[in-house]
């Protein structure tokens, strides 16, 4: 059955994407993650990326936004952070590091 809607879906997750993109458009020091050149995006998690100077600032926006309504959350723990494989083996994970600490994710429903 959500098969036979996929087409609505997808249209209605662009269209969000284009409102978040139109409502945080005038706001400094973050974006709303977009497709990149080339690709065309499903849109089915919609993220918020902040720059670098208010990476520190996650927190705060996070209960800000959650108190006024808007049920955004982090986007991910790294699994070499999760309990039971905190001891196993990793690579430099840099980038990913940096990622976890300036992504939120905001409602994605397409209801």
């Amino acid at each position: 059955a959500q098969l036979e809607q996929i087409s609505e879906f997808l249209k209605s997750k662009r269209e969000l994407y284009g409102r978040y993109k139109s409502a945080f458009a005038n706001v400094p020091k973050l974006k709303v993650v977009a497709e990149p050149s080339g690709c065309m995006s499903n849109y089915w998690l919609q993220t918020l990326m902040l720059d670098e100077p208010v990476a520190r600032q996650k927190d705060a926006i996070l209960t800000m936004t959650n108190a006024n309504g808007l049920m955004t959350r982090p986007v991910w723990t790294l699994m070499h952070r999760l309990k039971p494989y905190r001891q196993c083996p990793k690579m430099e994970l840099a980038v990913s590091e940096s990622l976890e600490q300036r992504l939120i994710n905001l409602p994605s429903s397409v209801e």
